[in-house]
């Protein structure tokens, strides 16, 4: 008999064939739901409310450490994102270059996000500007009254304050009350092309590439969990579940190639596939532990030196046991 599951992510390319049917997970009558990432997580951090689920590496790994949360994760890195793109600024204030950061009062959603886990991080690592050197402010980007998802309280020397409930973060950019923004979506004030507002680098595509030749790190942003419950039932089912994404992520890689009539699109798509594997290998967008080791600890320790964790997490606390290596053939 086959075991009932409900299965909660975006649709993504890397997904697709698991909700057209063309994957299977092995040993599962699957219940797939369509749910927007940010649906998704509120549902799955507030109610547990799927069996298999998208998740935020950020929050995830938060609630992992504090020993709280109902699922454990496996190696499915649904959303992967370099976030130079996302920074953005007040271009009449002399802001030029992340160095000119430091000071300032900054905006950003939540301070938990897992974009803002590796901007800080980059912006540390890279350029010298520590967390603790900008003043943060957090809250409604364009809906005012948006609160951190898990509560935490910030470090000794961070500054990390909320806007008023009734104020959103595009007013304070657009007012110049916050210097600067990031975010992993875009404030209507730059997409609006509001006078004054631009990107800390508006080259960032070039920066990006720069960024992943000197440290090899595609950054990891979502997490698949299984609900732990379920895996102390079934030891099988996180092997099941790896397996089945994995296969739909080839079959999605296998359509970017197709040449003869475009399944995106984008007229250079070939091109643009050719040169991310020239620069970044086949598997570009790996799952597994293995080969994606260094990203993942640059993670735990920017998430633990941020205040995040409650301790600093290893990978064999993180994923199910079962995952931490695959079969090779």
């Amino acid at each position: 008999m086959k075991v009932p599951i409900t299965v909660a992510c975006w649709d993504y390319d890397r997904t697709r064939a698991l909700f057209d049917g063309r994957v299977a997970i092995e040993g599962c009558d699957v219940n797939l739901l369509n749910l927007p990432v940010e649906e998704t997580f509120f549902r799955a951090l507030n109610g547990a409310e799927f069996d298999v689920t998208e998740l935020s590496f950020s929050s995830y790994t938060m609630q992992r450490s504090r020993g709280t949360c109902p699922y454990v994760a496996i190696p499915v890195f649904l959303s992967r994102s370099f976030r130079h793109s996302g920074i953005y600024v007040r271009t009449d204030l002399g802001i030029e270059r992340p160095e000119d950061l430091a000071g300032r009062p900054v905006g950003t959603p939540e301070y938990q996000l897992t974009a803002g886990v590796w901007q800080r991080g980059m912006l540390q690592d890279q350029h010298g500007v520590s967390s603790d050197s900008i003043e943060w402010w957090t809250g409604g980007v364009e809906q005012p009254g948006r609160h951190e998802k898990i509560p935490f309280t910030a470090p000794e020397g961070t500054h990390v304050k909320r806007i008023p409930d009734t104020e959103t973060l595009t007013e304070w950019l657009r007012e110049g009350r916050i210097h600067a923004f990031i975010a992993p979506r875009e404030p209507k004030c730059f997409v609006n092309r509001e006078p004054n507002i631009g990107r800390l680098f508006p080259k960032f595509a070039d920066v990006e590439r720069r960024y992943y030749e000197d440290t090899r790190i595609f950054p990891i942003m979502h997490i698949v969990g299984i609900r732990e419950s379920l895996v102390e039932q079934y030891p099988w089912l996180p092997s099941s579940v790896y397996k089945a994404f994995n296969q739909a992520k080839r079959v999605a890689q296998s359509d970017l190639q197709q040449q003869a009539a475009l399944k995106v699109m984008l007229p250079w798509l070939v091109a643009e596939y050719e040169d991310t594997v020239a620069r970044m290998g086949e598997d570009w967008w790996s799952y597994g532990v293995g080969g994606n080791e260094s990203t993942l600890n640059t993670f735990t320790r920017y998430h633990h030196e941020q205040g995040l964790s409650a301790r600093r997490m290893t990978l064999p606390d993180l994923f199910a046991a079962t995952t931490l290596d695959s079969v090779k053939v």
